[in-house]
């Protein structure tokens, strides 16, 4: 559950996963053994959490004719094998080993559930979090101030300091910065100084912060930044987008579609899945009648 909040704490972290799913799907062939929606979904499943569960079901001859999605994060492993399905209303389902097909991430100091890649950019994506919120409450809880009114004039009366100060107090909207009125008869230049103290709001300070973490966060999922939606700081840009796309999907989306293939040991024959050739994916003509013929 604490990875599926995750998606909705930063911007990139939130939309590199569906991106990659589109990836998936874009170099997938369905069957009628595992369709389109399946994969969809099955996609999400491990590119989140690092694993995916698909539910095997069998015809009356006990042959494996269609994969069902199974959601990864009601999934657990029982300690004396097979699975179980935790329901919304507290219920169980139990499934034995045979049934479910079970896609994981491979985990060096565990073999029971799969881990995603990216879990090494969770400092970096909850301190993006705390920086972006951490700005929103400066600005919404107007208790900042905005200017000091000041005032050195001996000759000002009790009674206009104090209509001076009813007309600033009322210039505050809601959200908007407080402003201050000083007045010190006979004051010199520097009867009020403001001296900063490392001020985390400040422009620069949010941006660095920002922009550090928001490369660590792609790295983590090891995107490429002119696919993650990164805005050049450069004229030149991040070169050839449909050769970054070809290199990206050969190295990180086609081994994906490799472990998927696992499915396709169960299914039968007639319904096992397929995947886009690479030499002719980007041929939309030759993509399409290979599409129509699988």
């Amino acid at each position: 559950m604490g990875l599926a909040k995750l998606l909705r704490a930063n911007a990139h972290h939130g939309a590199i996963p569906p991106f990659k799913r589109n990836l998936l799907l874009r170099e997938f062939i369905p069957s009628r053994g595992f369709s389109l929606q399946a994969m969809n979904r099955s996609g999400l499943d491990f590119v989140v959490f690092g694993e995916a569960y698909l539910l095997r079901k069998r015809n009356a001859f006990g042959q494996v004719i269609e994969m069902e999605h199974m959601p990864a994060i009601n999934m657990r492993v029982k300690v004396d094998g097979g699975f179980v399905m935790l329901m919304p209303d507290g219920s169980r389902i139990e499934f034995d080993q045979e049934e479910v097909e079970h896609i994981l991430n491979y985990d060096v100091q565990q073999n029971i559930y799969g881990i995603p890649d990216y879990l090494g950019g969770l400092q970096a994506l909850l301190l993006n979090e705390s920086a972006t919120l951490f700005r929103r409450r400066y600005y919404n809880n107007g208790a900042h101030v905005g200017y000091i009114f000041y005032s050195n004039d001996p000759n000002m009366s009790e009674k206009d300091e104090e209509e001076l100060q009813a007309q600033i107090a009322g210039a505050k909207g809601v959200g908007n910065f407080r402003s201050m009125f000083v007045n010190i008869p006979n004051g010199g230049e520097k009867a009020i100084q403001i001296i900063p103290v490392g001020d985390f709001q400040s422009k620069d300070d949010l941006e660095k912060v920002k922009n550090i973490t928001r490369n660590d966060i792609i790295a983590a999922w090891r995107m490429n930044p002119a696919l993650a939606g990164i805005i050049p700081e450069n004229s030149a840009g991040f070169g050839d987008i449909e050769k970054i796309d070809r290199v990206y999907t050969n190295n990180e989306i086609r081994p994906i579609c490799q472990m998927f293939n696992q499915v396709n040991d169960t299914l039968r024959e007639d319904r096992r899945i397929d995947w886009k050739d690479p030499e002719t994916a980007n041929d939309s003509t030759t993509s399409g009648k290979e599409s129509q013929v699988k």
